[in-house]
């Protein structure tokens, strides 16, 4: 996708964004999907042309000589008028799928903008998938949440259900799905080769206004804790993975947590291998991290979103700000790496209020309670609380999915213009470079593996320097 907005950070990402410095997420999902069809025993290819750094006319010729009968693209808000043109372009090569959370929450829209054969709603698609081609693409036999067209009708098989137990997915086949790709332009990775799991879809909390995949996945569901520990097991000896991020929008806790941690430093796996994973403040306690840093994880990442409460409140996070400094600190008492994510934007702070996000920030940086942190502008998704109740209330600056793409203001904010959001977003970035964070950075280097990460964090920092310049 070429854009003079640099990078399309599109698949297996909550908030889409485009990156002047490209980084690749493993698609964990879409890798589901195409690794269900090949054990089937159909003939898949997954052409990622955005990791693997194709031209269009190279990727077109890929995708044309493998003759497809089917062609699924994962599509997000920003980008799909783009899939629409495609389709339009291509609707003879082959039939057509959508699937992501724009589509979930409108699929009649994109039914009614491009020649799309199906939209498979929900985020468990990589099974609907397989019910589309098991079926021989009957209707009578289609699951609930596939929308088709019969006669010249739009028509659809209602609500689409999460009722697919996760333990029946079979391990994602990494050769299939070209695994080396997003191995290592990953700002997570401290230690590369690194990959990606998912121990649950998506989030047990699942209630914040703002997260496209709550419309994904309004319900929580894990794998078996041992079952993950073995796959991790495996591509620590098949692949020589050094660290895996699991990309569950909340990583399981309570028992669940206690058994993986376990099993993990049973089997002597925290010796050979770092875990990654997202988190919530306000459930663990330090001896929580504590077990999770013997277990062998190292990096958590938080969404901590604003410094006041009344936006918390509004984002229905449930928790409260001193529950993000606590936790920060337990976190990092732990030896635990923390990575924070804020978002700018929002239609009832002022100046004062975001002044004080960027303050606790900088704060958590400077004291060492924060090891790296990312801001957005805020973006209302299709689909979401969030971009039902600004809509409603004429609190949009535009319709044009085109521009939800975190880099332009969508929501009006009265009370602090753009130019000084982006600011302030750069102020947070800055962060990075007062003395006693940057001290706290050397003084937990413990390898040389620290000194790569440190370096690819420092062209990252200049690349999110230049994602929120002012116009």
């Amino acid at each position: 996708m070429k854009s003079e907005k640099g990078v399309a950070l599109l698949t297996q990402n909550r908030q889409f964004q485009w990156f002047s410095r490209p980084t690749y997420i493993f698609p964990v999902v879409p890798a589901t999907a195409a690794t269900m069809l090949k054990k089937a025993g159909h003939e898949v290819l997954f052409l990622d042309g955005i990791a693997a750094e194709l031209s269009g006319e190279e990727f077109m010729r890929r995708l044309a000589a493998f003759k497809p009968e089917l062609v699924v693209l994962e599509t997000k808000t920003p980008v799909v008028h783009r899939h629409w043109n495609w389709i339009k372009e291509h609707a003879a090569l082959a039939k057509t799928v959508l699937v992501g959370d724009h589509v979930t929450a409108l699929p009649a829209e994109s039914m009614e903008n491009c020649p799309v054969d199906y939209i498979l709603t929900g985020g468990d698609w990589d099974f609907l998938l397989k019910n589309l081609v098991e079926s021989a693409f009957d209707p009578a036999k289609f699951e609930p949440g596939i929308w088709y067209r019969e006669n010249g009708e739009t028509k659809n098989t209602g609500r689409f259900q999460l009722d697919h137990d996760l333990n029946t997915a079979p391990w994602i086949d990494r050769d299939l799905v070209s695994w080396r790709l997003y191995a290592v332009k990953n700002g997570n990775f401290r230690r590369t080769p690194g990959t990606y799991i998912m121990s649950g879809r998506d989030c047990w909390h699942a209630k914040c206004t703002f997260c496209s995949w709550t419309t994904l996945y309004p319900k929580y569901r894990t794998r078996n804790a041992i079952d993950v520990v073995d796959e991790i097991q495996m591509l620590v000896e098949k692949y020589g993975i050094k660290e895996i991020m699991d990309d569950s929008g909340s990583f399981p806790v309570g028992e669940w947590l206690k058994t993986f941690c376990n099993e993990m430093i049973a089997r002597g796996l925290p010796k050979k291998v770092r875990i990654d994973c997202n988190m919530r403040f306000g459930r663990l306690g330090y001896e929580d991290y504590a077990l999770m840093r013997k277990a062998g994880f190292r990096l958590v990442l938080f969404g901590v979103e604003s410094a006041n409460q009344a936006t918390l409140d509004r984002f229905v996070k449930c928790i409260r700000v001193a529950d993000v400094e606590n936790g920060a600190a337990w976190a990092t008492k732990a030896g635990l790496d923390v990575h924070l994510t804020f978002m700018f934007g929002h239609a009832w702070e002022d100046r004062d209020d975001v002044a004080r996000t960027v303050r606790l920030a900088r704060k958590l940086l400077a004291n060492g309670h924060a090891s790296t942190l990312q801001c957005t502008m805020t973006v209302p998704y299709p689909g979401t609380p969030l971009f039902n109740e600004l809509k409603e209330k004429g609190g949009l600056t535009t319709l044009d999915w085109d521009e939800y793409d975190m880099r332009r203001q969508i929501i009006k904010t009265p009370l602090v213009p753009e130019p000084e959001i982006k600011a302030a977003i750069r102020e947070v970035y800055k962060g990075f470079l007062q003395p006693s964070a940057l001290l706290h950075r050397f003084a937990t280097t413990r390898n040389l593996f620290d000194f790569g990460f440190y370096w690819r964090g420092i062209k990252s920092l200049a690349g999110h320097l230049a994602d929120f310049r002012s116009r």
